[in-house]
């Protein structure tokens, strides 16, 4: 096929000027708005391409963006972690899916508006928008692969660029553009773009269900009793929950309405227990292992969630510890490695007090223990996490030496990397853990022998994931948010 992609024509929507909005609201429906032309634009393009050869053009649309200039370094609540920048200058940020982020959207211009009294400019930005993303919330519409069509796609239209895809904001190593502005938000659009899209395949539910508070397991045995959960509260018409979501986006809004049989279980079976507002909870199991606690982390923190808890089981390593005990994981002894590219080892990970009493209070609910009584069934300690799920077949002297000398009373394979992720994310992060077996004292995980705890424990330990994460809904976005998870400079948006 002849190369064509050089010097052709670019086909590009009309591009209106930039307009300044003292008003949020306003803002975002400009912003949406701008989407909904460069995605309608790529969309029909698409359609004509499909039904031609090569068109002999190059159809290009673009990001919307919101811009913000401070001159003057403004006197801001110095208890506020979000809502303001750090200098004066120019910020920056390109927007995808307004739609599904308004309330986020509203909310951080807002507060960026009132800290500096100053408006916001939307516009379009120069970055092209793929065309994978420009179509994928059209279900008529599948983009071909390599191959499949009479052109080569990346010759007629843009395709996802992993120089705009990456975590250079939160990481702390972006730049600022060539014009010297600085980013405004944590993620590029195109950053969040594949990130929903993958959220969408791992999990199996489409990202407008998730939730602002998330428990991840590493269990099936959860999911059953989440859902009874959920019938329980849909049952009741002052629990202000609205629906429950299963794999597929089966969506149930009566306790008593079935659930279509699942013929394939995606990798990270994930339910959705809705409330207005996205205050409702959303569960996932990652399964078991570090890379898919980080896999899921990683996507799920573009959707600015308010806090992320881990609810799962452990090896307790202590044998004052017996088989259903609970863990509170004050530090982490991270030997994950998946994260040691994006977060050093000598990075501490600190333990949120917000997330502490909130868990900590819902096992004294739970339990009915408090005080003293409360450590007869849980622990406060370091919660080592590994890459190896059979650590114990190797020389135990090197392993349990380290254990030791880091005071480590439990060990498992993700709660390490999803607290990382979470610092790393700016997500307020916590570890409620229940021993599931001993290896270090002869109480090995093997069929049988903890049946009797699953039975009897599973049900508990969701429960109080769940009341740390109602009583977390309660709190004051501003407090939940700590400035410990933020850096010297940091972006305005959340």
């Amino acid at each position: 096929m002849q190369d064509r992609s050089i010097n052709l024509d670019i086909l590009t929507p009309d591009v209106p000027a930039p307009r300044r909005f003292e008003d949020a609201k306003a803002a975002v429906d400009r912003l949406c708005e701008l989407y909904d032309m460069s995605t309608r634009f790529l969309c029909d393009s698409f359609r004509t391409a499909m039904q031609q050869r090569h068109p002999g053009v190059r159809y290009r649309a673009f990001y919307p963006e919101v811009r913000f200039t401070t001159t003057t370094f403004a006197k801001v609540d110095s208890r506020l972690s979000f809502g303001h920048v750090a200098h004066p200058g120019t910020y920056a940020a390109t927007i995808t899916r307004p739609d599904l982020f308004r309330h986020y959207l509203e909310q951080q211009l807002s507060l960026l508006m009132e800290n500096h009294n100053v408006p916001v400019e939307v516009g379009v930005s120069d970055t092209p928008m793929p065309v994978h993303f420009a179509v994928a919330n059209d279900a008529a519409i599948s983009v071909p692969q390599e191959g499949a069509a009479d052109f080569i796609l990346r010759d007629v239209f843009d395709v996802p660029d992993l120089a705009t895809t990456n975590d250079d904001i939160v990481n702390g190593v972006a730049k600022p553009a060539p014009d010297g502005t600085e980013p405004l938000a944590p993620f590029t659009a195109q950053r969040v773009d594949y990130s929903l899209a993958r959220l969408s395949h791992y999990t199996a539910t489409d990202p407008h269900h998730f939730q602002n508070h998330v428990l991840f397991t590493n269990y099936q045995f959860y999911v059953a009793e989440f859902e009874a959960y959920a019938r329980a509260q849909l049952a009741d018409p002052n629990s202000g929950y609205t629906s429950f979501v299963s794999t597929g986006n089966a969506e149930i809004f009566d306790a008593d309405a079935p659930l279509p049989a699942v013929d394939k279980m995606p990798q990270m079976p994930t339910y959705h227990l809705k409330r207005k507002g996205g205050a409702g909870i959303t569960l996932v199991n990652i399964g078991v292992g570090p890379s898919n606690a980080k896999t899921a982390t990683d996507h799920i923190a573009v959707l600015r969630p308010h806090a992320w808890l881990m609810v799962g089981h452990c090896a307790g390593l202590r044998n004052s510890q017996s088989l259903g005990d609970f863990v509170l994981a004050h530090a982490y002894l991270r030997e994950d490695r998946v994260l040691d590219d994006d977060l050093p080892v000598w990075v501490p990970i600190p333990a949120l007090a917000e997330i502490q009493i909130a868990l900590e209070r819902a096992v004294a609910a739970e339990t009915q223990l408090e005080g003293y009584d409360l450590k007869r069934i849980m622990r406060t300690g370091t919660v080592a996490s590994v890459d190896n799920r059979n650590w114990e077949l190797r020389d135990q002297r090197g392993p349990v030496q380290r254990l030791s000398q880091s005071r480590a009373i439990a060990l498992d394979m993700e709660s390490a990397t999803i607290a990382a992720n979470g610092f790393r994310f700016r997500v307020p992060y916590g570890t409620l853990l229940c021993v599931s077996d001993k290896p270090l004292h002869g109480e090995l995980k093997l069929p049988g022998m903890a049946s009797d705890f699953y039975k009897t424990q599973v049900a508990r330990h969701l429960m109080i994931g769940i009341h740390a994460m109602e009583h977390l809904r309660e709190m004051p976005l501003e407090r939940i948010h700590s400035r410990k998870l933020r850096s010297f400079e940091e972006t305005a948006f959340l």
